[in-house]
């Protein structure tokens, strides 16, 4: 098993058979290159993207500022800080929301993933 020092944590959001979000936690290899489209930075928020929506695309979103509760389709909750990785694959269905769980601003990157690009993505075990 490799050192988790050559790893950065990881969540990542998905649909299963019948639609619904659901989550996982992992990890993803540091120094991969990741077939990637664009990237763009934002720390506004629209009132739609804290209720339940999918992901517009399959993307990577790295915090940059802010601590935000994920909410998908059961209820099941977790946290993203600075130095995890959300990879948002929900995209359809009902989807997931969030809320700012510290401070009033969520600042982070957006990095769409190219179309069918392997996202390297490591689950942890059960």
């Amino acid at each position: 098993m490799k050192d988790n020092s050559e790893f950065i944590s990881a969540v990542r959001l998905f649909n299963d058979a019948d639609g619904s979000c659901r989550f996982e936690k992992g990890k993803l290899p540091l120094l991969k290159p990741m077939n990637t489209t664009t990237f763009w930075l934002n720390n506004k928020t629209e009132e739609w993207e804290r209720v339940d929506h999918p992901a517009p695309r399959r993307q990577y979103v790295v915090t940059l500022k802010g601590k935000i509760r994920f909410k998908v389709t059961d209820g099941s909750t977790f946290l993203i800080e600075p130095g995890v990785i959300l990879l948002a694959e929900d995209v359809e269905g009902k989807g997931h929301s969030w809320e700012i769980e510290d401070g009033d601003q969520w600042e982070r990157l957006y990095i769409p993933l190219a179309e069918n690009a392997e996202s390297f993505f490591i689950a942890d075990s059960m």
